[in-house]
Protein backbone atom coordinates (compact mmCIF):
# COMPACT_ATOMS: atom_id res chain seq x y z
CA UNK A 1 0.00 0.00 0.00
CA UNK A 2 1.36 3.14 -0.93
CA UNK A 3 1.41 6.15 1.38
CA UNK A 4 -0.94 8.70 0.15
CA UNK A 5 1.12 11.85 2.97
CA UNK A 6 3.50 12.20 5.32
CA UNK A 7 3.39 14.39 7.58
CA UNK A 8 6.69 15.76 9.65
CA UNK A 9 6.74 17.27 13.05
CA UNK A 10 9.34 19.74 14.94
CA UNK A 11 8.51 19.59 18.49
CA UNK A 12 9.72 22.92 20.15
CA UNK A 13 10.33 20.92 23.07
CA UNK A 14 13.13 18.76 21.35
CA UNK A 15 11.18 15.89 20.41
CA UNK A 16 11.06 14.86 16.86
CA UNK A 17 8.99 12.54 14.97
CA UNK A 18 7.90 11.70 10.99
CA UNK A 19 4.88 9.26 10.23
CA UNK A 20 3.71 7.76 7.34
CA UNK A 21 -0.19 7.53 7.03
CA UNK A 22 -1.64 5.34 4.87
CA UNK A 23 -5.14 4.84 3.13
CA UNK A 24 -7.59 3.78 5.12
CA UNK A 25 -6.62 6.26 8.32
CA UNK A 26 -4.20 4.08 9.65
CA UNK A 27 -1.38 5.21 10.56
CA UNK A 28 1.26 2.24 10.69
CA UNK A 29 4.42 3.46 12.87
CA UNK A 30 7.30 6.17 14.18
CA UNK A 31 9.90 6.05 11.78
CA UNK A 32 12.24 8.55 13.26
CA UNK A 33 11.34 9.70 17.27
CA UNK A 34 14.79 11.37 18.68
CA UNK A 35 14.42 12.61 22.21
CA UNK A 36 16.75 15.42 23.32
CA UNK A 37 18.11 16.06 26.77
CA UNK A 38 15.09 18.41 27.08
CA UNK A 39 14.17 21.80 26.88
CA UNK A 40 15.84 23.36 29.19
CA UNK A 41 18.02 26.17 27.26
CA UNK A 42 20.22 28.61 29.70
CA UNK A 43 22.54 29.84 27.15
CA UNK A 44 21.59 31.42 23.52
CA UNK A 45 23.30 34.26 21.19
CA UNK A 46 20.65 36.16 19.47
CA UNK A 47 21.23 39.22 16.96
CA UNK A 48 19.47 42.18 17.38
CA UNK A 49 18.69 45.19 15.38
CA UNK A 50 17.66 49.06 16.52
CA UNK A 51 15.32 51.02 14.03
CA UNK A 52 16.31 53.81 12.09
CA UNK A 53 15.33 57.48 13.05
CA UNK A 54 12.84 58.69 10.66
CA UNK A 55 13.83 61.85 8.26
CA UNK A 56 13.27 65.65 9.09
CA UNK A 57 10.97 66.82 6.76
CA UNK A 58 11.84 70.10 4.24
CA UNK A 59 8.42 71.62 4.03
CA UNK A 60 7.17 75.32 3.57
CA UNK A 61 3.70 76.78 4.58
CA UNK A 62 1.14 76.82 2.02
CA UNK A 63 -2.21 78.69 2.41
CA UNK A 64 -4.68 80.76 1.28
CA UNK A 65 -3.90 84.22 1.20
CA UNK A 66 -0.65 83.61 3.20
CA UNK A 67 2.07 84.38 0.68
CA UNK A 68 5.27 83.42 2.92
CA UNK A 69 4.58 80.84 5.33
CA UNK A 70 8.00 79.87 6.27
CA UNK A 71 9.57 76.63 6.99
CA UNK A 72 7.27 74.00 8.97
CA UNK A 73 8.89 71.12 8.14
CA UNK A 74 8.45 68.29 11.23
CA UNK A 75 10.75 66.16 13.01
CA UNK A 76 11.41 62.33 12.25
CA UNK A 77 10.14 59.67 14.39
CA UNK A 78 12.87 57.89 16.82
CA UNK A 79 13.62 54.31 15.82
CA UNK A 80 12.02 51.29 17.80
CA UNK A 81 14.05 49.90 20.94
CA UNK A 82 15.05 46.20 21.32
CA UNK A 83 14.08 45.77 25.10
CA UNK A 84 14.88 42.88 27.15
CA UNK A 85 12.05 42.54 29.63
CA UNK A 86 11.58 39.90 32.48
CA UNK A 87 9.52 37.37 33.34
CA UNK A 88 8.52 35.37 36.11
CA UNK A 89 6.97 33.13 34.65
CA UNK A 90 9.25 31.74 32.12
CA UNK A 91 12.12 29.62 33.41
CA UNK A 92 14.18 28.50 30.32
CA UNK A 93 15.56 30.48 26.95
CA UNK A 94 14.18 27.98 24.72
CA UNK A 95 12.18 30.48 22.71
CA UNK A 96 15.43 31.91 22.11
CA UNK A 97 16.83 28.65 20.40
CA UNK A 98 13.96 29.10 17.33
CA UNK A 99 13.72 32.59 17.09
CA UNK A 100 17.74 34.45 16.90
CA UNK A 101 16.56 37.63 15.23
CA UNK A 102 15.28 40.86 16.51
CA UNK A 103 14.87 43.64 14.53
CA UNK A 104 12.46 46.84 15.46
CA UNK A 105 10.68 49.37 13.45
CA UNK A 106 11.75 52.07 11.86
CA UNK A 107 10.44 55.86 12.79
CA UNK A 108 8.08 57.80 10.11
CA UNK A 109 9.41 60.66 8.31
CA UNK A 110 8.13 63.96 9.37
CA UNK A 111 6.12 65.91 7.48
CA UNK A 112 4.01 69.53 7.23
CA UNK A 113 2.59 71.59 9.64
CA UNK A 114 5.68 70.78 11.86
CA UNK A 115 3.95 67.16 12.47
CA UNK A 116 6.27 64.68 14.23
CA UNK A 117 6.78 61.21 12.71
CA UNK A 118 5.57 58.28 14.43
CA UNK A 119 7.88 56.30 16.50
CA UNK A 120 9.08 53.06 15.11
CA UNK A 121 7.99 49.53 17.00
CA UNK A 122 9.48 48.55 19.67
CA UNK A 123 10.65 44.49 20.44
CA UNK A 124 10.32 43.12 23.87
CA UNK A 125 12.61 40.17 24.31
CA UNK A 126 10.82 38.68 27.39
CA UNK A 127 13.60 36.80 29.14
CA UNK A 128 13.50 34.46 32.40
CA UNK A 129 14.43 36.11 35.58
CA UNK A 130 18.17 36.12 36.23
CA UNK A 131 19.32 36.35 32.88
CA UNK A 132 22.34 38.16 32.07
CA UNK A 133 22.85 39.82 28.85
CA UNK A 134 26.29 40.23 27.40
CA UNK A 135 28.12 41.87 24.26
CA UNK A 136 28.68 39.05 21.97
CA UNK A 137 32.18 40.48 20.75
CA UNK A 138 33.55 42.00 23.80
CA UNK A 139 32.08 39.71 26.25
CA UNK A 140 30.99 42.88 28.45
CA UNK A 141 28.45 41.86 30.81
CA UNK A 142 25.75 44.57 29.62
CA UNK A 143 22.96 44.27 32.57
CA UNK A 144 21.13 41.45 34.38
CA UNK A 145 17.46 41.28 34.98
CA UNK A 146 16.06 39.91 38.22
CA UNK A 147 12.88 42.01 38.67
CA UNK A 148 9.56 40.70 37.07
CA UNK A 149 8.33 43.27 34.53
CA UNK A 150 11.76 44.73 34.35
CA UNK A 151 12.43 46.10 31.16
CA UNK A 152 15.81 47.75 30.10
CA UNK A 153 16.80 48.89 26.49
CA UNK A 154 19.45 46.56 25.00
CA UNK A 155 19.45 48.16 21.95
CA UNK A 156 17.84 52.13 21.53
CA UNK A 157 16.36 53.41 17.93
CA UNK A 158 18.10 56.37 16.00
CA UNK A 159 16.89 59.38 17.02
CA UNK A 160 14.64 61.36 14.51
CA UNK A 161 16.07 63.98 12.02
CA UNK A 162 15.40 67.74 12.69
CA UNK A 163 12.65 69.36 10.48
CA UNK A 164 13.45 72.57 8.82
CA UNK A 165 11.70 74.58 11.23
CA UNK A 166 14.28 74.67 13.55
CA UNK A 167 16.90 76.05 10.95
CA UNK A 168 14.96 79.30 10.64
CA UNK A 169 17.34 82.40 11.19
CA UNK A 170 17.24 86.21 10.81
CA UNK A 171 19.48 85.44 7.81
CA UNK A 172 18.39 82.31 6.70
CA UNK A 173 14.19 82.91 6.39
CA UNK A 174 13.45 79.43 4.44
CA UNK A 175 15.92 76.41 4.91
CA UNK A 176 15.61 74.19 2.19
CA UNK A 177 17.55 71.38 4.36
CA UNK A 178 16.41 68.95 7.21
CA UNK A 179 18.31 66.46 8.93
CA UNK A 180 18.46 62.97 8.40
CA UNK A 181 17.71 60.43 11.13
CA UNK A 182 20.44 58.97 12.57
CA UNK A 183 20.59 54.98 11.53
CA UNK A 184 19.97 52.38 14.34
CA UNK A 185 22.79 50.03 15.79
CA UNK A 186 22.74 46.50 15.41
CA UNK A 187 24.89 43.57 17.18
CA UNK A 188 25.02 40.12 18.31
CA UNK A 189 23.92 39.53 22.35
CA UNK A 190 24.80 36.40 24.47
CA UNK A 191 21.69 35.25 26.97
CA UNK A 192 23.09 33.52 29.89
CA UNK A 193 20.58 32.10 32.22
CA UNK A 194 21.68 32.06 35.89
CA UNK A 195 19.44 30.07 37.80
CA UNK A 196 17.67 31.80 40.79
CA UNK A 197 16.70 29.39 43.81
CA UNK A 198 16.91 29.04 47.03
CA UNK A 199 19.16 26.19 48.18
CA UNK A 200 21.61 24.82 45.21
CA UNK A 201 22.24 21.16 45.61
CA UNK A 202 26.65 21.06 44.98
CA UNK A 203 28.21 17.71 44.69
CA UNK A 204 30.29 15.29 42.69
CA UNK A 205 29.11 13.48 39.57
CA UNK A 206 26.59 10.38 40.58
CA UNK A 207 26.57 11.83 44.79
CA UNK A 208 22.51 11.51 44.68
CA UNK A 209 21.36 15.08 44.25
CA UNK A 210 18.83 14.58 41.64
CA UNK A 211 17.41 11.61 43.53
CA UNK A 212 17.04 13.64 46.65
CA UNK A 213 15.59 16.28 44.85
CA UNK A 214 13.11 13.92 43.29
CA UNK A 215 12.48 13.06 47.44
CA UNK A 216 12.32 16.55 48.62
CA UNK A 217 10.41 17.89 45.49
CA UNK A 218 7.83 17.03 43.25
CA UNK A 219 10.42 17.42 40.46
CA UNK A 220 11.31 13.99 37.88
CA UNK A 221 14.99 14.69 37.20
CA UNK A 222 16.75 11.91 35.22
CA UNK A 223 18.13 9.25 37.36
CA UNK A 224 20.87 6.81 36.23
CA UNK A 225 23.68 5.21 38.01
CA UNK A 226 26.58 7.17 35.84
CA UNK A 227 27.92 10.09 36.20
CA UNK A 228 27.10 13.45 34.79
CA UNK A 229 23.24 11.70 34.29
CA UNK A 230 21.97 15.56 34.76
CA UNK A 231 23.86 18.11 32.08
CA UNK A 232 20.93 20.50 32.64
CA UNK A 233 19.88 22.48 36.44
CA UNK A 234 16.52 21.00 37.64
CA UNK A 235 14.50 22.94 39.90
CA UNK A 236 11.71 21.81 42.10
CA UNK A 237 9.61 23.32 45.07
CA UNK A 238 9.65 22.12 48.38
CA UNK A 239 6.62 21.92 50.23
CA UNK A 240 7.45 22.53 54.09
CA UNK A 241 5.05 23.63 56.83
CA UNK A 242 2.54 25.63 57.50
CA UNK A 243 1.68 25.72 53.92
CA UNK A 244 5.58 27.43 53.55
CA UNK A 245 7.75 26.64 50.83
CA UNK A 246 11.38 27.32 49.06
CA UNK A 247 12.67 26.61 45.38
CA UNK A 248 15.49 23.91 45.03
CA UNK A 249 17.77 23.51 42.25
CA UNK A 250 20.42 20.58 41.37
CA UNK A 251 22.98 21.68 39.93
CA UNK A 252 25.00 18.94 37.32
CA UNK A 253 27.52 17.17 38.94
CA UNK A 254 31.18 19.51 40.14
CA UNK A 255 34.75 17.88 39.72
CA UNK A 256 38.31 18.71 40.19
CA UNK A 257 39.02 21.12 37.81
CA UNK A 258 35.45 22.70 37.45
CA UNK A 259 36.91 26.28 37.74
CA UNK A 260 39.05 26.18 34.69
CA UNK A 261 36.03 25.08 32.94
CA UNK A 262 36.59 20.78 33.30
CA UNK A 263 33.73 19.09 32.55
CA UNK A 264 31.75 21.70 31.62
CA UNK A 265 32.48 23.58 34.73
CA UNK A 266 32.07 27.43 33.33
CA UNK A 267 28.59 25.92 32.38
CA UNK A 268 27.44 24.47 35.63
CA UNK A 269 29.25 27.05 38.21
CA UNK A 270 27.38 29.76 36.91
CA UNK A 271 23.85 28.56 38.19
CA UNK A 272 25.11 28.58 42.15
CA UNK A 273 25.58 32.39 42.37
CA UNK A 274 22.18 32.93 42.44
CA UNK A 275 21.12 30.78 45.38
CA UNK A 276 20.69 31.91 49.00
CA UNK A 277 22.11 28.49 50.23
CA UNK A 278 24.42 26.21 49.37
CA UNK A 279 23.74 22.48 50.51
CA UNK A 280 26.83 20.25 49.84
CA UNK A 281 25.67 16.55 49.07
CA UNK A 282 28.38 13.91 49.75
CA UNK A 283 27.75 9.89 49.53
CA UNK A 284 28.37 8.11 52.51
CA UNK A 285 30.53 5.42 50.80
CA UNK A 286 33.03 8.30 49.77
CA UNK A 287 36.55 7.70 50.67
CA UNK A 288 37.24 10.88 52.12
CA UNK A 289 34.48 13.39 52.64
CA UNK A 290 35.84 15.74 54.41
CA UNK A 291 38.52 15.98 51.23
CA UNK A 292 35.52 15.74 48.94
CA UNK A 293 33.93 19.34 50.83
CA UNK A 294 37.36 20.65 50.86
CA UNK A 295 37.19 20.19 46.81
CA UNK A 296 34.15 21.27 46.08
CA UNK A 297 34.82 24.38 48.44
CA UNK A 298 37.94 25.03 46.50
CA UNK A 299 36.30 25.15 43.15
CA UNK A 300 33.67 27.08 44.18
CA UNK A 301 36.68 29.42 45.81
CA UNK A 302 38.36 29.70 42.45
CA UNK A 303 35.61 30.16 40.15
CA UNK A 304 34.21 33.18 42.09
CA UNK A 305 35.06 33.95 45.92
CA UNK A 306 31.98 35.22 46.85
CA UNK A 307 30.39 32.18 46.83
CA UNK A 308 32.22 31.18 50.07
CA UNK A 309 29.87 33.96 51.95
CA UNK A 310 26.93 31.96 51.59
CA UNK A 311 25.06 29.73 53.86
CA UNK A 312 26.48 26.00 53.66
CA UNK A 313 25.02 22.63 54.79
CA UNK A 314 26.83 19.43 54.15
CA UNK A 315 24.48 16.74 54.08
CA UNK A 316 26.46 13.21 53.94
CA UNK A 317 23.44 11.02 51.64
CA UNK A 318 23.22 7.10 51.72
CA UNK A 319 23.61 7.25 55.40
CA UNK A 320 21.29 4.23 55.16
CA UNK A 321 24.49 1.72 54.62
CA UNK A 322 25.85 2.99 57.85
CA UNK A 323 25.24 1.46 61.63
CA UNK A 324 25.03 3.77 64.45
CA UNK A 325 28.63 2.87 65.36
CA UNK A 326 29.85 3.95 62.16
CA UNK A 327 28.30 7.13 62.47
CA UNK A 328 29.04 8.35 65.23
CA UNK A 329 32.87 7.80 64.16
CA UNK A 330 32.37 9.62 60.84
CA UNK A 331 30.63 12.12 63.47
CA UNK A 332 33.98 12.50 65.60
CA UNK A 333 35.74 13.39 62.50
CA UNK A 334 33.91 15.48 60.69
CA UNK A 335 33.38 17.63 63.81
CA UNK A 336 37.31 18.09 63.26
CA UNK A 337 37.24 18.40 59.84
CA UNK A 338 34.40 21.02 58.70
CA UNK A 339 35.49 23.55 61.18
CA UNK A 340 32.15 24.61 62.37
CA UNK A 341 30.10 23.94 59.08
CA UNK A 342 26.53 22.03 59.72
CA UNK A 343 25.83 18.56 58.16
CA UNK A 344 23.58 15.78 58.96
CA UNK A 345 22.94 12.16 57.56
CA UNK A 346 20.38 11.36 55.08
CA UNK A 347 19.18 8.78 53.04
CA UNK A 348 16.95 9.59 49.79
CA UNK A 349 16.24 6.35 49.25
CA UNK A 350 14.90 5.08 53.05
CA UNK A 351 13.37 8.69 53.71
CA UNK A 352 15.77 9.03 56.71
CA UNK A 353 16.50 12.75 58.02
CA UNK A 354 14.76 13.93 54.95
CA UNK A 355 12.39 16.01 57.49
CA UNK A 356 15.26 17.14 59.49
CA UNK A 357 16.84 18.37 56.34
CA UNK A 358 14.15 20.60 55.30
CA UNK A 359 13.53 22.23 58.86
CA UNK A 360 17.50 23.14 58.99
CA UNK A 361 17.26 24.46 55.06
CA UNK A 362 14.76 26.80 56.00
CA UNK A 363 16.37 27.77 59.61
CA UNK A 364 19.07 28.96 57.38
CA UNK A 365 16.70 30.46 54.66
CA UNK A 366 14.80 32.14 57.65
CA UNK A 367 18.07 34.10 58.94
Amino acid sequence: MNPIWKLSIDHAYGIRAKYVIYGCGQIVQTVRRKMTEGNFVDYVKVHVASGNGGKGSVHLHREKYITKGGPDGGDGGRGGHVIVRGNKNLWTLINFKFKKHFKAGHGEHGSKNRSTGADGEDVYMDVPLGTVVRDTATNKILFEVTEDQEERIVMEGGKGGRGNWHFKSATNQTPRYAQPGIPGQEAQITLELKVLADVGLVGFPNAGKSTLLSVMTSAKPKIADYEFTTLKPNLGIVQYRDFRSFVMADIPGIIEGAAEGKGLGHYFLRHIERNATLLFLIPADSKDISKEYEILLDELRRYNPELLDKERLVAISKSDMLDEELMAEMSAELDKDLKGVSYLFISSVAQQGIQELKDKLWELLDE
